[in-house]
């Protein structure tokens, strides 16, 4: 069997006050069929004030807070040391967002739309394009800021979408007035809806060869973030086609490898169940690096009541060493319309994978590379699916920078320059610990590609 992280998923209680929505013609996304229910602990509630957040537990120092290595945060050209520390608070408040949204996360269809492809968006979505979109205007000028995202406010402004649009102000607004903490400057007064809609369809940028540009991916693995498992807020900046900085926020990557193919559920039945002492339990991190530094560094989250101080406690990550395919644990995505399980499972046998695979929603996959969590990982998608840049930019050059390679299925490099989608790629991307995995399963591939039905 292989390892989910999505195996304890359950239902979400309903919380919020407003009525349910019409929701025959939306897909059930977070249906599930437990013997058993876990109830996700709220870490913040929500006054009903929109500029004010109370915390309802006290947070607990991360396990990194308590290593006083502090090295530095980065090396290479300093031109980009500012826009990398916007990055990474930009990142660490929208983390802060994500958490307050999921924590309160209905399975009514009032936070949870559907878009034209059938796939999932949430409040928080619309809500952290709108605040990384504002702080980068803010921090740089918004005629020096071009942003590539995934959102657009065609829902929000839709007949009949008041009420949600209305949360997603709110929630902005409840979120950049805790922008002090990550030293950040917030608004000088409140947002209103126009400005909050103009900050998400900012983000209306086709990228392209020539010039910089921002990718981002709000709640990448939003099928994830509605189950309560694993997904990550991605930001990187591309400059005349090459990602030149990457950002991966995941508020729900453990600090312990062992508890990853756990469901984050179990983590806060246990955290309850025992003492809050155990470093065991510690979750969710910022990763972040810069093209040509040779470094990749890890940061813990910012909880509530506690301040982001430049330079944070960082420490450094690097890819596993293992290149014995007997010995090393390959990712995949955990939907199958994502890709193809039949063809990776065979993949992994001829070269000789013998882990069970761990399937993981969104960039966390990524993540598990660059820090040494997991060696390989392989998406082949189906015929017709085209990867956009935004699923991928910022997770590339954190594992290139921790000292891994990605590629797709040629061995040739992603292809940033063509606009919102990886124009070119060679039927899958493969991102490797090392060289000499790497060429292993590029000959697999090759050797088996004719037999597949992709």
């Amino acid at each position: 069997m292989p390892l989910y992280t999505a195996n304890l998923a359950t239902k979400l209680p309903h919380r919020f006050g407003f009525s349910r929505t019409n929701t025959s013609s939306l897909p059930n996304y977070a249906a599930f069929k437990p013997s058993f229910f876990f109830f996700f602990p709220s870490t913040h509630i929500l006054n009903s004030s929109p500029n004010r957040i109370y915390s309802s537990v006290p947070s607990s120092s991360s396990i990194m807070e308590d290593q006083k290595h502090v090295g530095p945060l980065i090396s290479g050209p300093k031109s980009l040391s500012q826009e990398l520390k916007v990055a990474v608070a930009a990142v660490q408040m929208a983390c802060f967002l994500c958490q307050r949204v999921q924590s309160n996360l209905l399975t009514s269809n009032a936070q949870i739309q559907a878009k034209d492809d059938n796939s999932p968006v949430t409040v928080a979505d619309w809500s952290v394009q709108a605040i990384i979109s504002w702080i980068l205007s803010k921090s740089f000028g918004s005629k020096n800021v071009s942003i590539v995202a995934e959102e657009d406010v065609q829902t929000l402004s839709k007949p009949g979408a008041d009420r949600l649009l209305k949360v997603v102000v709110e929630t902005v607004n409840e979120c950049l007035c805790e922008a002090y903490r990550f030293g950040l400057e917030g608004p000088e007064c409140t947002l209103c809806t126009s400005e909050v809609l103009e900050a998400i369809s900012r983000c209306n940028s086709s990228g392209g060869s020539t010039g910089r540009f921002w990718t981002l991916d709000p709640v990448d693995g939003t099928l994830g973030f509605i189950r309560g498992d694993q997904y990550a807020v991605a930001l990187a900046l591309i400059e005349d086609g090459e990602v030149v900085l990457g950002v991966l926020g995941c508020p729900n990557y453990p600090m312990r490898k062992e508890w990853l193919c756990y469901h984050p559920r179990y983590h806060s039945i246990i955290s309850k169940l025992s003492p809050t002492t155990s470093e065991s339990w510690d979750k969710g991190c910022v990763i972040y690096a810069q093209k040509g530094s040779g470094e990749a560094w890890m940061q813990p989250l910012i909880h509530v009541n506690k301040k982001l101080v430049w330079p944070n406690s960082a420490i450094p990550i690097q890819v596993s060493s293992i290149d014995d395919p007997a010995l090393a644990t390959f990712c995949e995505p955990v939907e199958k319309a994502n890709s193809s399980h039949s063809f990776t499972a065979g993949l992994a046998h001829s070269v000789g994978l013998r882990n069970q695979p761990l399937r993981v929603y969104s960039m966390v996959k990524y993540a598990a590379i660059a820090r040494g969590d997991a060696e390989i990982f392989m998406k082949f998608a189906r015929a017709g699916y085209k990867e956009k840049i935004w699923d991928h930019a910022a997770g590339v050059v954190i594992i290139q920078e921790a000292g891994g390679v990605v590629t797709d299925a040629r061995g040739c490099p992603l292809n940033f320059s063509k606009g919102m989608y990886l124009e070119g790629l060679d039927r899958g991307v493969i991102a490797c610990a090392g060289a000499n995995l790497h060429d292993k399963i590029i000959r697999a591939v090759d050797a088996s590609w004719n037999s597949s039905c992709l």
